[in-house]
């Protein structure tokens, strides 16, 4: 009998890890039949790690009387998340009076918070003491409370009567404490905490730089609000990284996963920026206009355009893409912008430098091997190099710039795109290799 019920037990875990693999590619009809085969354990493990858009996708398809079980099986921070997925008033009725009067409350009141901010992303369920009660009667109270669902049971919340954070203390300091001290004796009154309104890409900060489980999010008073948790800010960190990342990629960030994201949809998020680089890209043809007269007399000057501009466009992506994380990670701020942009601009020279000596070196061994570039290709040779020196500092200073101009005119700096740094380094890249060809050449080719 024990032998037949761990092979049950077995399938049944095999079932859940198929129905994980291939969740992406089920229909929600199918979704939803093989969740529902499920033991109740294990389809409860398997809800809980659900994005809450798949949470609520789940939850909507199912008939009617059993809605109301898997709601409430979510934490209130949980439950949030599922009813912002609901776009209609109507319909974030419907789940909010699936809730316990409770839980509905406090769901209504973290709904009141924006989504990146703090109050949005805490729960209101978190272990809280008096600070005069003994340790005795702080477990006591606390198995109380362990009861009810608590978000996190690693730190217990001191407070006084008007909810004020007084302090903080470990549940490990708490049970190792002689029985007979009281709370405010072994709390730590050194409080890491956030205000209601801090962004989540600051609260992911605090995380980072203090190494914490969990953090308490209070009001302007002082008076404790709830906590956010670092599960929840892992969520958080992923969802930002990857707005960033398609930023600097030149799309806007999407909405979802990229294989549920409608075909108009991404088309909208694509084109936008496709169309404004190609605007860009046309005032590199202006440019080139602009010297139709040199290319005509000396057209061995065109064939070294792209790998000029290129240059520029390569280092001024590096420069923003390197300064975009840093600013991210918090290494960087708005002061700091002359530190960052001197220092890129050293590094352009240096970067710069090499590259002209490879240029110079490639442009004498074609001509050597197949003398493609006429008796002056040493003065072509010192044009391109000069080119490449100035167009790599250019495109260095512009993509660490870039990203602190926007940041301080209040836009994410993630919008200082590599194709968008690119865009720009490549209509000064012209200009800056036909002055140096003008200066080289003129009387000779020009």
């Amino acid at each position: 009998m024990t032998s037949l019920r761990k092979e049950t037990e077995s399938e049944a875990g095999l079932a859940a890890d198929d129905l994980q693999e291939t969740w992406r590619i089920l229909t929600t009809e199918d979704r939803l039949e093989a969740f529902l085969d499920l033991p109740r354990a294990e389809a409860e493990d398997f809800f809980l790690d659900l994005s809450a858009r798949d949470q609520y996708e789940l939850i909507s398809a199912m008939p009617v009387a059993q809605r109301r079980s898997w709601m409430r099986l979510l934490p209130p921070d949980d439950a949030v998340d599922v009813v912002q997925e609901a776009e209609e008033h109507a319909e974030r009725y419907e789940l909010l009076a699936l809730l316990d009067e409770q839980t509905k409350n406090e769901v209504t009141a973290l709904l009141a918070y924006a989504e990146d901010d703090a109050g949005g992303l805490m729960t209101p369920s978190y272990a809280r003491v008096r600070p005069d009660v003994s340790v005795d009667e702080a477990i006591a109270y606390l198995r109380r409370q362990g009861r009810d669902r608590l978000e996190h049971v690693n730190y217990v919340y001191v407070l006084d009567a008007d909810q004020r954070l007084l302090g903080i203390v470990s549940f490990r300091d708490l049970f190792t404490a002689a029985p007979s001290r009281t709370v405010r004796d072994i709390m730590s009154a050194d409080i890491v905490s956030a205000q209601e309104d801090t962004d989540q890409e600051a609260l992911g900060q605090l995380f980072a730089q203090h190494d914490l489980q969990a953090i308490p999010v209070v009001d302007a008073e002082g008076r404790m609000k709830g906590i956010v948790t670092v599960d929840d800010i892992v969520d958080v960190l992923q969802e930002e990284a990857t707005e960033d990342i398609q930023k600097i990629g030149g799309t806007e960030a999407l909405d979802a996963p990229y294989l549920e994201v409608t075909f108009s949809e991404m088309l909208k998020k694509r084109v936008v920026w496709l169309a404004v680089l190609f605007v860009g890209e046309s005032l590199t043809a202006i440019a080139m206009g602009r010297f139709e007269d040199e290319i005509a007399k000396a057209v061995v000057l065109t064939l070294f355009i792209p790998l000029i501009i290129s240059s520029g466009g390569n280092s001024g992506s590096q420069a923003s893409t390197l300064v975009i994380r840093a600013m991210a990670l918090g290494e960087v701020t708005l002061s700091d912008w002359w530190r960052v942009v001197s220092r890129e601009i050293i590094q352009g020279f240096s970067m710069g430098a090499i590259l002209a000596v490879l240029g110079f070196l490639r442009v004498v061994a074609w001509q050597s091997a197949f003398h493609s570039y006429g008796e002056h290709y040493v003065r072509v040779a010192i044009a391109v190099s000069l080119s490449v020196v100035g167009v790599v500092m250019f495109g260095t200073m512009v993509g660490s710039m870039l990203p602190f101009i926007l940041k301080r005119i209040g836009l994410d700096p993630a919008s200082a795109s590599a194709p968008f740094v690119a865009t720009l380094v490549d209509v000064t890249g012209i200009v800056i290799y036909f002055t140096f060809a003008s200066l080289l050449l003129r009387g000779v080719l020009l």
